[in-house]
């Protein structure tokens, strides 16, 4: 095991899956820049992380903005140390039914998710590559094999998966890894914004999601937290190109 400390860079940290993968690499013993639009949102994160001994910075960018995420990787690369871990978990949701979508809908889930990801990947794989150490993990979701009322969010997440394994084979040599978490149902405050969009309680919107899942639960940010803790390791050196789904069994 290398001595070496990590930097890593977690987008959409400040809340839900992202906050949770920040605390727990933080745990494993990385630097870790929490990365949200606004920079305040990240206190709650990086105080958390701070409070258990680890060490974060707040960064606030748009990782749909070209010339944001260059300043925001510089910064971070300036005051906490060059990012060779990169989590892509920024992603917003504008759900609706085909017919009644819009383009912004379209192209503002396209923005946050593809384009965030490439921006913040070509950003910041120079530094990977020049360390000879990278680990590229990019969220993608179940959503990815269609779901109703989100053709933009599951062709985003579905173009997630082929940006994955084409970074894996581009970086692989230079000691880069590249690997896509899918999340089924995870009890976060998008979840439960989307149980309110259809009216649906929250609690009998889990409870109904949890009787289709084999393991009898839906998912709490920390299972996702885990996986990317595994993925961002030094031993994880040999996985790449993978898409994992995290959803408590089979996806039909």
């Amino acid at each position: 095991m290398s001595s070496t400390v990590r930097t890593a860079i977690v987008t959409g940290a400040a809340r839900g899956i992202g906050a949770a993968v920040a605390k727990r690499l933080a745990q494993d013993g990385l630097q870790v820049a929490v990365l949200d639009l606004d920079a305040g949102a990240c206190a709650d994160t990086v105080s958390a992380i701070e409070a258990a001994g680890g060490k974060a910075l707040a960064v606030g960018a748009n990782v749909a903005d070209e010339e944001s995420v260059a300043a925001a990787v510089e910064k971070v690369a300036t005051e906490l140390g060059e990012p060779t871990v990169l989590i892509n978990n920024a992603g917003i949701t504008r759900d609706n039914l085909l017919f009644k979508m819009t383009v912004d809908e379209w192209d503002s889930v396209m923005a946050v998710h593809l384009r965030g990801a490439f921006l913040m990947s070509r950003a910041t794989q120079k530094y990977m590559v020049d360390n000879k150490f990278g680990r590229i993990v990019n969220l993608s979701s179940t959503s990815a094999q269609g779901n109703r009322g989100q053709v933009n969010y599951s062709a985003a997440k579905a173009g997630m998966q082929g940006f994955t394994k084409t970074l894996s084979i581009e970086l692989g040599k230079f000691g880069v890894t590249a690997n896509a978490i899918a999340p089924g149902f995870i009890e976060t405050e998008m979840t439960a914004a989307t149980a309110e969009r259809v009216g649906v309680p929250f609690e009998d919107y889990k409870k109904a999601a949890a009787a289709q899942i084999p393991v009898a639960r839906v998912g709490k940010p920390d299972d996702i937290a885990h996986t990317a803790s595994f993925l961002a390791s030094e031993g994880a050196g040999f996985v790449s190109g993978q898409v994992i789904y995290v959803a408590g069994g089979p996806k039909d």
